[in-house]
């Protein structure tokens, strides 16, 4: 069993290009600017401050690399869904998010992170069938599971499932609270699975390369990139 509480830093870049060499198992958590992933990360490593948490949605601005043990890598990518920064900076997050999804090989497998109470947002569902697309694993974790009753939360997960249903991808999904810790040894397994199941040799799915076709591939619009932050708070 992987010990994530050995997770560390190695560094920020703003783009793919400033990245270390790509190689080993990298696993990239994203989703919603206001998803608690910072808070989930810290979670999963034990440790209080790996991931920077603010108040303030959207400070993931930099691809954020962790390392595990080596050759393998957590990889926290910059949060979308949050309006209330410029337009040229919405840009570049969508930029890297899309350009290390695409072209990253070293990249197995995605951990998408949503509130559990606002799930399958427009750009949720583009980056899970992007996933599905390339064939590569997904864990879905429901945050701040806390914040609905047991009736309410057992609806919203059944809800889910029902709606995964078209993307036809195999997925793992958690319900998650980083109050209470459910689902947290669930997600270490299934991590922990991940790695295992990944050696450095295994092929990664082919994309082409930056021109129309790869568009069509994760095709992040910048409507999907903000839109409905402010009514989800």
């Amino acid at each position: 069993m992987i010990n994530f509480q050995k997770t560390h830093f190695i560094t920020s870049a703003p783009d793919i290009t400033k990245l270390p060499d790509d190689t080993g198992i990298e696993i990239a958590f994203v989703g919603r600017s206001n998803a608690g992933k910072s808070t989930a990360l810290n979670c999963i490593t034990n440790q209080k401050n790996l991931a920077k948490t603010s108040k303030t949605p959207g400070r993931t601005q930099l691809i954020n690399l962790f390392e595990i043990e080596e050759n393998k890598r957590i990889v926290d990518l910059p949060g979308y869904g949050y309006a209330e920064v410029p337009l040229t900076v919405k840009k570049k997050w969508q930029r890297s998010l899309t350009e290390y999804l695409q072209k990253r090989k070293s990249l197995k497998a995605v951990v998408v992170l949503m509130d559990i109470r606002h799930p399958l947002k427009d750009l949720d569902r583009q980056i899970i069938t992007w996933a599905a697309l390339a064939n590569i694993e997904v864990l879905i974790i429901l945050t701040k599971s806390d914040k609905l009753a047991n009736n309410a939360r057992k609806n919203a997960i059944n809800d889910v499932k029902r709606q995964l249903i078209e993307f036809g991808c195999t997925y793992n999904l958690v319900a998650f609270s980083a109050l209470s810790k459910q689902g947290l040894n669930e997600i270490k397994e299934i991590l922990n699975r991940f790695y295992s199941e990944f050696q450095e040799t295994t092929a990664f799915p082919d994309f082409p390369d930056n021109d129309e076709e790869s568009d069509e591939e994760l095709d992040i619009d910048e409507q999907a990139w903000t839109k409905g932050y402010k009514e989800e708070q």
